[in-house]
C-alpha cells in the first residue's frame, strides 16, 4: 500500500521516533507541508493519507481513486470533507487523548499567568518599578486567589475534565456548559450557556469547531460575563469571535483572556488580536499540545489507528 504524509513537519522539529509508522506494510512518501492546491496531485496514487491541518476537499478525494483511509494527526476534523469521505467509503480516523497532559498544563500556565499578573509584574521589575518601591514588595497589580471561584468548562471531554481536575485542586467549583443545539452524554450536570457565562470566573474552552460552535462566544456572550472573568481558548480559532474579544478587553467587559489558537494559522496576513494596545491578552502560537511526550504518543496512536484499519477493525473512527 502507498501512504502519504502531507504535512510531516507539523509533528515538530524535535527528535521523534517514527519507527511505529515505518514498521507497517506501507510505502511512505513524506512532505514537509502541503498547500491546498498541492494535495490532489500528491495523493493521486495513495491508499492511505495522514494529514494534520492540510485541507482535504471532495475534489481531492475524487483525484485519488485508490484512497481508502485518511488519518488525522490531531483531534479536530473540521478541515476534512467528512460527508464526501462517507459517500466514498473512505475511513477517517483521528487521534484523541494523546496531548492531555501537555494541553492541561498549558491552559493552567495561562490561567495562572493572568491571575497572578505574571507578565505585568515581570515587566515592572525589568522597568525598575520594584527598585523604586519604598517597601520590600511591589503591589501595583491586583491579584486574586482562585480558591472559592467558579471554573467554567465548555467541552466535557478528556481535556475539559483534565482542566477541571486541577481546578478542584485549587479549591474551585466546576461547572459545565450545555451548548445550544447539542445533545450531551455523560453524568455531569450542565448549565444553560447564558447562565453559565454569568456564573463563571474562569472559562476554559475545549469543544471542537463546528457549524454550531462557530462564533459561540461573541458580543452578546461577553456582555453576560462578569468584568472579573478570564477566558481561555485552547480549542480552535473561530469559536470565539475575535473582534468581539478585542472589544470586550478594551472596554473592560472581562478582566483578561488567553488564546492558543487563531482563525487563520499562522496569521501571515495579520489578525485583529495582534494589537499591543489590547490589555490583559496572552497569545501563544498553537503550542499547547507540543510537549515531546505528547507528540510521541501521537505517532504511536497514528500507527495503532492504521494497524486497526489494516486488520479491518478501525480505531478512533470518525467516518
Amino acid at each position: 500500500m502507498n501512504g502519504v504524509i502531507l504535512d510531516c513537519d507539523s509533528l515538530g522539529p524535535y527528535s521523534l521516533d517514527l519507527g511505529a509508522l515505518y514498521e507497517l506494510p506501507i510505502n511512505w512518501t513524506l512532505y514537509p507541508d502541503s498547500s491546498d492546491d498541492q494535495v490532489a496531485e500528491r495523493i493521486i496514487d495513495a491508499d492511505i493519507v495522514l494529514t494534520n491541518k492540510a485541507m482535504f476537499s471532495e475534489a481531492d478525494m475524487s483525484a485519488a481513486p485508490r484512497l481508502k483511509f485518511i488519518g488525522v494527526m490531531a483531534t479536530g476534523t473540521n478541515h476534512i470533507a467528512l460527508e464526501a469521505a462517507r459517500q466514498r467509503g473512505i475511513v477517517v480516523s483521528n487521534a484523541i487523548g494523546y496531548c492531555t497532559g501537555s494541553v492541561v498544563q498549558h491552559v493552567w500556565s495561562l490561567i495562572l499567568a493572568l491571575t497572578t499578573k505574571l507578565l505585568p509584574h515581570h515587566n515592572a521589575v525589568l522597568g525598575g518599578r520594584w527598585q523604586q518601591n519604598q517597601n520590600f514588595c511591589a503591589m501595583d497589580f491586583p491579584v486574586r486567589e482562585l480558591s472559592g471561584k467558579v471554573m467554567g468548562v465548555i467541552g466535557a471531554g478528556e481535556l475539559g475534565n483534565g482542566v477541571a481536575k486541577i481546578a478542584e485542586a485549587f479549591g474551585m467549583q466546576v461547572i459545565y456548559a450545555a451548548l445550544p443545539g447539542h445533545s450531551h452524554s455523560g453524568s455531569m450536570d450542565r448549565m444553560a450557556l447564558d447562565e453559565f457565562l454569568s456564573c463563571a470566573d474562569v472559562i476554559s474552552i475545549h469543544c471542537p469547531l463546528t457549524a454550531k460552535t462557530q462564533n459561540l462566544i461573541g458580543d452578546a456572550q461577553f456582555a453576560l460575563m462578569k468584568d472579573s472573568t478570564l477566558v481561555i481558548n485552547s480549542a480552535r480559532g473561530g469559536i470565539i469571535n475575535e473582534p468581539a474579544l478585542k472589544q470586550a478587553l478594551i472596554m473592560g467587559q472581562i478582566a483578561g483572556a488567553a488564546t492558543d489558537v487563531l482563525t487563520v494559522e499562522p496569521p501571515v496576513d495579520g489578525n485583529v488580536l495582534l494589537d499591543p494596545a489590547i490589555p490583559n491578552l496572552i497569545i501563544t502560537p498553537h503550542s499547547a499540545w507540543v510537549a515531546t511526550e505528547a507528540r510521541q504518543r501521537l505517532v504511536i496512536q497514528l500507527a495503532d489507528n492504521l494497524r486497526g484499519f489494516l486488520d479491518g477493525k478501525p480505531l478512533n473512527r470518525v467516518v
